[in-house]
């Protein structure tokens, strides 16, 4: 493994930190680069978390041996569409000298306000 540069140091994510960030990413309509950016992660390192979170673990249940079967689970009917569409959702979030604009999807509102709380932690 590479060293770190000299004065710097590599950060240790808790699994904790690294499940809620991997869990931020099953909301509908959120993307890779906006759930990193959200918790101050390399998109890339997310991705491996996400990647790590699907493999087995070493000391998995042998598929062979793993009970097959189907669930069949109800599905919330989806909402009506009305004739109007959504105004999407325009925040200007300042911090200092920096300012930021963001429009995001009303459909996505759910993963706006998620974006929006981990920003301003």
């Amino acid at each position: 493994m590479d060293q770190a540069a000299p004065g710097r140091r590599r950060r240790i994510h808790s699994a904790e930190f690294k499940a809620q960030a991997v869990q931020a990413l099953r909301q509908p309509g959120v993307s890779m680069a906006a759930v990193a950016m959200a918790q101050g992660v390399n998109a890339n390192l997310l991705r491996r978390w996400v990647h790590e979170r699907a493999q087995p673990p070493d000391d998995a249940v042998p598929a062979s041996d793993q009970p097959v079967g189907f669930i069949a689970l109800p599905m919330p009917a989806p909402p009506a569409s009305s004739t109007l569409s959504a105004e999407p959702i325009c925040i200007e979030v300042r911090r200092g000298a920096t300012t930021i604009a963001l429009t995001w999807p009303a459909s996505a509102a759910d993963a706006c306000a998620a974006w929006m709380r981990e920003l301003l932690r």
